[in-house]
């Protein structure tokens, strides 16, 4: 089965399901609003279904040459202190590969360079859709109606397809806590890939990346919409004392650099990723908090199921049906245990809950921490024909 579809949105997801839909021979269209097709991220880790998902696009090893591996590394508390250490040799052994670390631009560029230049429209909203005409959707894209058998809403944890398409849904929610990341001017000499460190009501991590620089982020129990007037001196003061290489990072950053997101999820899950010809995709259809590293893995999922129940099934409804049935259940599943680590994690603030929290984690072997991950990046990702 092949026919033509329009993509709305171009970040990771967005392009992750044109390259699939090319891949099993439809005609794809990415319509993209921001003017410049380029993901303003910091960086990124991907687990290993999230790599499974990009060997299934074609892109899989083009993003592990890029990316540096995660063997090192773990979660402290503020003076130093491991509570739990992360085996990425344990994690190679039973997946086939360790976490990576890269920057989300440089994914985005490997991912962008798999589709056709001429795939790509950007600069253009999507108001709204028509699907007044059985079996097709028409897609206002600036100053013409794309006509598409199949439409794939990728627009984002904001997503106005969603709110279209489901207008009973509450749409996306404050998570309670702001997220503020960079990554380095320069390279620098970090003892370990990956790490997290928790302190109350507080987390501050960072990724190691190929060339020797890296994105550190610092999430943060804070109301919506405060930002600062010197994001880098503000850090400083908060994370004061804490263990190096906090400082070294926030020191090895322009201020310029630093990026403010308050975190948004879609807390009430949508009863379907589905209306008619139109498939949520990523965000959009399952925004989460960032506490597992699964957001973007999971948009990669999405990308590879779509494609492949597209090949499996003789319709597109029959197709959509499928999709919607294999990926729902599993990535809002993902979605309550990430929120459910953030509680535990970086959300806690009560002295005596953050001690109680440290204690558990510093006794549990190390076997069972790689077993909590191998809980989500466990996937096998279907055959795309």
């Amino acid at each position: 089965m092949g026919g033509t579809a329009v993509v709305v949105g171009g970040g990771i997801g967005g392009l992750a399901a044109a390259i699939g839909l090319s891949r099993i021979g439809w005609d794809v269209r990415v319509v993209e609003r921001a003017g410049t097709l380029a993901d303003a991220g910091a960086g990124i880790s991907l687990h290993a279904n999230g790599l499974r998902a990009l060997d299934a696009l074609g892109v899989g090893t083009a993003v592990r040459d890029a990316a540096r591996p995660q063997y090192t590394g773990g979660t402290r508390a503020p003076d130093g202190r491991w509570l739990a250490r992360m085996d990425g040799a344990a994690l190679e052994r039973a997946l086939g590969t360790p976490i990576v670390g890269i920057r989300r631009a440089v994914l985005h560029r490997l991912v962008r360079e798999a589709l056709p230049a001429e795939s790509l429209l950007v600069g253009v909203t999507v108001p709204a859709l028509d699907r007044s005409a059985p079996g097709r959707v028409g897609v206002p894209a600036g100053a013409r109606v794309l006509d598409a058998d199949l439409v794939v809403a990728a627009d984002g944890v904001g997503s106005r397809l969603r709110g279209l398409l489901f207008p009973d849904h509450p749409g996306p929610v404050y998570a309670g806590s702001a997220v503020l990341r960079a990554v380095t001017d320069g390279p620098l000499d970090l003892p370990t890939d990956f790490e997290l460190t928790w302190g109350e009501g507080a987390e501050f991590g960072h990724i190691g990346f190929r060339d020797g620089r890296a994105e550190w982020h610092a999430v943060l129990t804070a109301a919506p919409g405060v930002r600062h007037a010197d994001p880098l001196g503000m850090l400083r003061r908060r994370f004061d004392g804490w263990h190096e290489p906090i400082p070294a990072l926030l020191d090895a950053t322009r201020p310029e650099a630093v990026l403010h997101h308050d975190i948004h999820e879609l807390a009430t899950p949508l009863r379907s990723f589905v209306a008619g010809r139109v498939a949520l995709l990523g965000d959009a259809a399952h925004a989460m908090t960032p506490n597992l590293g699964q957001g973007a893995c999971q948009a990669l999922e999405d990308a590879v199921t779509l494609a492949a129940a597209l090949t499996a099934e003789p319709s597109v409804a029959s197709a959509l049906a499928r999709y919607d049935a294999e990926r729902r259940p599993r990535s809002q599943a993902v979605s309550r245990a990430a929120r459910q680590a953030g509680r535990m994690g970086q959300r806690l603030s009560h002295p005596l809950a953050v001690a109680l929290r440290n204690t558990a984690l510093r006794v549990v072997p190390s076997r069972l921490t790689t077993r909590a991950i191998l809980r989500h990046a466990d996937w096998t990702p279907p055959h795309l024909g």
